[in-house]
Parts: C-alpha cells; structure tokens; sequence
C-alpha cells in the first residue's frame, strides 16, 4: 500500500475523486439536445474502454449490450475490472473514470473518432449526461459498486458479493437526445472486442 499522491496517472488522476467543474463543462457543451451523439454515442464511449481493456491483455475481450424496456442501458465486459487500490490508510480506491477527465482526451482536436464519427471524449461524459449510473467493477481482489447522478457519486463504494468471474458493468439512464442504437457497423468496430446486443425482447445479435 502507498500513497494515493505517488501512483501513476495513465488515464486518469488518483489524486482526486470528484472534479465538479469538468462535469459542469460536460453538462454544458453536450446537454444541448443532439450534441452529444445521444445514447448510441454513450454506449461507444464505454464499449472503447472494453477494448482497450482486451487489447491490453492481449487478448479477444466479449461485451454484451443490454436493452430494457425502461430505457436502462447496461454495458457488461469481461475485463480484469475497474482498477481498485488500498492507499496508505487501507481505504479503497477506485480509479476515478466516472468523475474526473480522461487525461487522453483532454485535447478534443487529438481524440480519436469513435466509430459514429464523434471524438472519443471519456467515461466522465457519460457519467455526466446520466441521470443515474451504476458502477461495478468486479476484480480478483474483490468486488465493489457505486451509483453516480449526472457524473456526482451518491456515496462511497459499496463493497458486493463476488458474481465469480471478472469484468466491468456499466448501467445507465440518460435523456440526452439523439441516435438511441448502435449499428451493425459499430459493433465490428473495436478490433480486440466481441460485442452482444440484447434486446428488451430478448432477441441477441452477436457480430464477431
């Protein structure tokens, strides 16, 4: 255990958990109706970092797409989990990704295009245009959840019941307007990912 301060930043900062001013951003540039690429966009956004995730492992990750009839989204991978530390205080620690920027997209002009067109922007914006989300993140180590109102944590992570394999599942609620489905272009898009959409009538499309 170390130090929170000392830990390395690669996508985003340990050293805080929350930054109200970049989610207030967000809310402002992307709220307007349409500008955020609407719910299709949202879901690219959390499928990249399951590729990312599977290419760091060097491996063909999978990640299924799940529709409600509420509206609800869910967006379940086979990852290693979220990145979840104890500090120096043998507290908890979640890699910040809901609440804080991702420090490669900081620079819009240099993000890359996700496969609707639109740069890719971070887990934070996603947060930020959710009315609720749901976190979890299920590692070797253990388990934990937290629910975010529009990118603001309701409270500390709630530690779950082990569900026996690992991965990252990303619920979420969002009225921004906008293309509301992924494309069968979409899901052939992120080279390292299998990607299964599951539809509120249970119908599946798996595209490898």
């Amino acid at each position: 255990m170390s130090h929170r301060a000392t830990w390395k930043t690669t996508t985003h900062d340990w050293r805080s958990d929350l930054d109200l001013g970049h989610l207030t951003d967000v809310r402002r540039r992307l709220g307007p109706p349409g500008a955020a690429g609407g719910l299709r966009h949202l879901i690219l956004e959390v499928l990249a970092y399951a590729n990312d995730e599977a290419e760091s492992q060097g491996r063909p990750g999978h990640a299924i797409v799940i529709h409600q009839a509420s509206g609800r989204v869910t967006v379940d991978d086979d990852g290693r989990g979220t990145d979840t530390r104890r500090d120096g205080d043998g507290r908890v620690l979640r890699k910040p990704v809901m609440a804080t920027p991702d420090v490669r997209f900081i620079d819009q002009s240099h993000a890359p295009l996700l496969p609707d067109g639109l740069p890719r922007r971070g887990m934070s914006t996603v947060a930020a245009l959710s009315s609720e989300l749901v976190h979890e993140n299920h590692r070797e180590d253990g388990s934990w959840s937290q629910t975010y109102r529009y990118g603001i944590p309701d409270e500390g992570l709630a530690a779950l019941e082990p569900r026996g394999w690992t991965g990252t599942s990303v619920s979420l609620r969002t009225e921004i307007t906008g293309p509301p489905a992924l494309t069968a272009e979409d899901l052939t898009s992120f080279p390292s990912l299998n990607v299964e959409v599951l539809l509120p009538d249970n119908r599946s499309s798996r595209i490898q």
